[in-house]
């Protein structure tokens, strides 16, 4: 199964929003370098499938900005219900595998509704480059 990346997103501090900065690297054991989130635990980087923006419902869809991202890789193409956890995904040259979906804590409005609610969190188990337009693969077997 194949999708596309449609963007790399960064901060250098927690707490605001992350900026599509088109390429970066995934680091094992890490995530994105550079990124306030990276780090050694289990959501080092956190990837939001584009098709969730279905589910949210037209009130929180008024509060959001389209340049405000939470997510670290935005992701089109591949149906959610396939990216579940203990999934691997092959992101650009990087590969990585889902531990959570969602937070403890969903929030209520903006972006993060729905990165709190549908976004896929995960380990970096081999580094490598991503950037916007590299396919990505749900692995096979995994």
């Amino acid at each position: 199964m194949k999708g596309i990346v449609i963007a790399v997103n960064s901060a250098t501090e927690r707490g605001v929003f992350k900026k599509n900065v088109g390429k970066g690297h995934l680091k094992k054991d890490w995530g994105l370098e550079g990124d306030a989130h990276a780090g050694n635990w289990d959501r080092q980087i956190s990837i939001l499938p584009i098709e969730a923006m279905d589910l949210v419902p037209p009130s929180i869809m008024s509060t959001l900005c389209s340049e405000d991202y939470t997510e670290n890789i935005t992701i089109e193409g591949i149906p959610i219900r396939e990216l579940r956890v203990g999934k691997k995904l092959r992101i650009g040259d990087a590969e990585v595998l889902i531990c959570h979906i969602g937070k403890e804590k969903p929030k209520d409005e903006g972006r993060p509704y729905i990165v709190s609610r549908e976004g896929r969190f995960g380990k970096i188990t081999k580094s490598g480059t991503v950037k916007v337009g590299d396919p990505v693969f749900l692995l096979e077997g995994e």
